[in-house]
């Protein structure tokens, strides 16, 4: 039997470059076919795209959602959804896909995804890929990573040994979700694609698995100049917006992030949220040393200018 192919769908709103650099990361690692959603009118990263032959670029301009029979919707986690299903329904020669961000790269560890997918018992349907995510550092080759426990208590309580300051506030210290992402199988009938989960009818997730063996690379505030630029947007309509659950109880003091960010920049402006990324999102020494011993640091070499020269070459 045939190893199972695997595909990516992402909804992508960023430079060229970037782009370039998450596709070519992932027909590296052995994408069979990787449906991009261009969520502006970026004709020349459709331009380039369009000429590999793994890539299946959508320009989701006026003309596409007037095919669709709907109007663009305002949230853009709202055209992520539409775009999923659109892709799901081009799916046809993947036997997995899953929905990622351009800022998402898929890191198996050791053994390829398709092995990993292949062990996989026919009942599960769908797999969750945690993430792990970026820190901010000076070294030009290797990028570090902070992880965290999947048991509440015992992450709660590292978060506070690693994070003195403001991991009372924090969900094992990310920024970002540690939900991660599914990858699930194509051609079932009735499957719909969220943010984080799956649906089959009103069941979420039927036969999930952890799978253990892969890691999700978030880069979600690289640098600081990253999270400042991003920062605005986000607590508006991101990752930090308002509607958002806080990370701990409120009867224990939990704040959304939303709550959190807002208070730092009232009370300390711009200066207060970088003590913030100081403490929380920078390689610093101190930080890398908590969280090795605590078993949470990752260390990789993404190489993504490599892998965008070897399948994109003499681009940019």
């Amino acid at each position: 039997m045939s190893a199972p192919k695997w595909g990516v769908v992402a909804t992508i709103k960023a430079p060229v470059r970037d782009i370039l650099d998450f596709c070519a990361h992932h027909i590296d690692i052995g994408a069979h076919r990787l449906f991009i959603y261009l969520d502006d009118n970026n004709e020349e990263a459709y331009r380039i795209l369009s000429d590999h032959p793994k890539v299946r670029p959508t320009l989701t301009d006026d003309a596409y959602w007037k095919r669709l029979g709907m109007k663009r919707r305002a949230k853009h986690q709202s055209r992520q959804f539409e775009n999923a299903r659109h892709a799901y329904g081009r799916a046809h020669d993947v036997d997995w896909l899953t929905h990622i961000d351009v800022d998402e790269f898929l890191w198996p560890l050791g053994r390829p995804l398709n092995a990993q997918l292949a062990d996989l018992p026919s009942e599960c349907l769908c797999t969750r890929i945690r993430p792990v995510e970026a820190l901010a550092g000076a070294d030009p080759d290797r990028t570090h990573f902070k992880g965290y426990s999947l048991r509440q208590p015992k992450r709660r309580a590292e978060t506070a040994r690693i994070y003195p300051t403001f991991g009372s506030h924090l969900n094992g210290g990310f920024l970002s979700h540690v939900a991660g992402k599914m990858i699930y199988r194509t051609a079932v009938e009735g499957l719909k694609v969220q943010i984080h989960n799956v649906f089959v009818g009103d069941q979420m997730n039927p036969g999930q698995q952890e799978l253990e063996g892969t890691q999700l690379l978030h880069l979600h505030a690289k640098s600081w100049d990253d999270f400042i630029a991003a920062f605005r947007f986000r607590l508006k309509k991101g990752s930090y917006r308002s509607e958002l659950k806080p990370n701990m109880p409120r009867d224990e003091g939990g704040l959304t992030l939303h709550e959190l960010f807002t208070t730092i920049h009232d009370e300390d402006g711009e200066a207060g949220l970088r003590t913030f990324y100081e403490e929380v999102c920078t390689a610093s020494p101190i930080l890398m040393d908590r969280l090795r011993a605590q078993g949470h640091l990752y260390s990789y070499e993404l190489r993504l200018a490599d892998k965008r020269n070897r399948h994109f070459p003499d681009k940019p």
